[in-house]
């Protein structure tokens, strides 16, 4: 991808690896080594002072931050898109640091992070831990919406506190250098990864930009720069020559990626049919710890009931906003939406959430090998629904309906589409509680990957006991990491608060959607899976809707909001949201 026009060059920090100069990449490695040990002697109260000046940095440099990837992906920074790009694009970093920093704060006042609670029991021998809302704030900014994390089974809240911040127990024993791949879809991921690894584990960092999206590096560089001055961080681009001479330096003792499986693959197999073999015998060309976030099969489960008007339209948006945000290019798209055959609404639903896709204007496809991915999809299903008169080089909104849910093979249930398209398959059972009993099984088993999935349920079924129960009973069965009920499982990923990574267990030779959390910014160690619940009919709509006219001014009030938070932001910032 070339470089956006305008896009500011790359300051000194970063060096230009379009092939390899190893003396670079070793004097960056070398340069973080270096530190390592200063890292795990710096004391949590100079941390949240280094991620209050992360904050303002960032805040000072968010507009060029967005224009560059609005310039990047074709989108208009007054428009809902460019709200989009701010909330998505560097908000959520903004968020993440702010909640890592009261947490330093925390831990030089009280030995742990304080999380919000209350906690709770849950099936299977679990304990719940409500982390959102986290202050005040959020339970104005974010009414209704609550995000829990749930700990593995037989984890008590003794042992739940113990497990916190294990990395400021012995924090010599945890220190280190992480390499981290950024991915190339979402401008914030990259330096998320990058917190998580020096605030959450220790690390200092080597941050390696994906080339798809190496235009943002100056920013990156101005929005971390106090961690730059304090010698823990330098950020290099580069293709994959650069990212397999950085995950196999001498020096670099944790990798982290987020990507696809098979750049997981590569990385610790090595590539083509070589890699291939020895992913066979599990003969691995790094043995270091490697965490990840992968790509996954994203359902919406949709359980059958009797929506008003209000509702459906409403969820028509709801939908259509999950699969929108950012052309269909996160691994956290809607993919699949799992329906009832005897769902007398269905064809509404369907014919609906066509009529919102209308409405929106076909995206720029501009993550590399999009039309291909498609091309693909199509084949198999020359039927699809395709919405909106797309330019050149964009994609149109894509429906393919009805998928065989019997058939094994279906290509729907077993690649990531990464790109605009979505499909829609019916389950047999007819009963809600069945229909919830079904979908568990279906996604478990039938659905590749285990990052995250939504579950759509009107109110008035969900009060209905045998209902309610299925449902509790789905979250604590389903094995994806994070799970929404009646809100986005995005949300889990822009809360901060909450834990962001695939369902734990995964064996290395079958990665799937990866290993370890991220964000977690209470710092636990016994995750098994975020939980974020939301009204089924929020009003008003969220900002981040595709639908919102005025999702620019409203994300824009909120950022400024997170960036320094203070009542006197509240009014207008409300207003801006109310605005019709």
């Amino acid at each position: 991808m070339s470089r956006v026009r305008g896009a500011s060059a790359p300051t000194s920090g970063a060096q230009d690896h379009g092939g390899l100069d190893e003396g670079a990449l070793d004097e960056a490695v070398r340069a973080v080594a270096a530190h390592a040990i200063d890292w795990a002697n710096t004391a949590p109260a100079r941390r949240a002072e280094l991620l209050a000046r992360v904050v303002a940095d960032t805040r000072d440099v968010a507009d060029a931050w967005r224009a560059a990837g609005c310039a990047a992906k074709g989108y208009d920074p007054l428009s809902s898109e460019g709200g989009e790009e701010l909330f998505s694009g560097v908000g959520t970093f903004l968020r993440l640091a702010q909640a890592l920093r009261r947490s330093m704060l925390d831990l030089a006042n009280a030995g742990r992070p304080r999380y919000p609670g209350p906690v709770q029991h849950r099936p299977g021998n679990r304990l719940s831990v409500q982390v959102m809302p986290a202050s005040t704030f959020d339970k104005i900014l974010y009414a209704g919406q609550t995000g829990e994390i749930w700990m593995q089974p037989g984890v008590d809240e003794a042992q739940l506190q113990a497990g916190q911040a294990l990395a400021y127990r012995d924090p010599f024993a945890h220190a280190g250098v992480a390499v981290v791949l950024g991915a190339g879809n979402v401008g914030s991921l990259g330096p998320r990864d990058v917190l998580h690894k020096l605030f959450a584990e220790g690390k200092v960092v080597v941050l390696k930009a994906n080339p798809v999206n190496d235009y943002l590096v100056a920013y990156w560089e101005r929005a971390m720069a106090a961690l730059i001055d304090e010698g823990v961080l330098r950020v290099v681009r580069g293709g994959a020559q650069v990212g397999v001479y950085l995950t196999g330096h001498e020096l670099v003792d944790e990798v982290h990626v987020t990507g696809s499986d098979k750049t997981h693959d590569a990385i610790v197999y090595g590539a083509g049919d070589e890699g291939a073999r020895r992913k066979a015998r599990d003969e691995r060309l790094i043995t270091k710890p490697v965490s990840c976030e992968l790509g996954n099969v994203s359902p919406v489960v949709i359980v059958p009931g009797d929506w008003s008007d209000q509702e459906m339209a409403y969820q028509a948006r709801h939908v259509a906003s999950m699969i929108a945000n950012n052309a269909g290019f996160n691994c956290l798209t809607p993919r699949v939406l799992v329906t009832s055959a005897h769902w007398a609404q269905r064809a509404q639903f369907l014919d609906a959430l066509e009529g919102v896709f209308a409405t929106l204007a076909p995206r720029r496809a501009y993550y590399p090998g999009a039309a291909a991915r498609r091309d693909e999809f199509l084949a198999h299903h020359p039927e699809a629904h395709q919405i909106g008169d797309a330019g050149d080089g964009e994609m149109p909104w894509t429906l393919i309906r009805d998928v065989d849910a019997a058939n094994p093979d279906e290509i729907c249930f077993n690649v990531e589409a990464f790109c605009a398209l979505a499909s829609e398959t019916a389950l047999a059972s007819a009963t809600p509680a069945d229909f919830l009993a079904e979908a568990t099984n279906f996604c478990n088993e039938r659905v590749w990957g285990t990052l995250s999935m939504t579950i759509l349920c009107d109110p008035r079924t969900m009060k209905q006991p045998d209902v309610a129960h299925a449902l509790e009973r789905a979250v604590a069965n389903l094995r994806y990491g994070s799970i929404g009920v009646n809100l986005w499982h995005a949300m889990s990923f822009a809360f901060a608060t909450t834990a962001w990574g695939a369902y734990p267990g995964h064996p290395v030779t079958d990665i799937q959607s990866g290993s370890g959390f991220v964000g977690n910014t209470y710092l636990f160690s016994t995750v098994e899976k975020s939980v974020v619940r939301g009204p089924f009919v929020a009003s008003p709509a969220p900002a981040w809707f595709a639908t919102n006219r005025h999702a620019h001014a409203v994300l824009q009030r909120l950022f400024a909001f997170e960036a320094a938070p203070s009542w006197t932001k509240v009014p207008a910032l409300l207003r801006a949201a109310l605005k019709k």
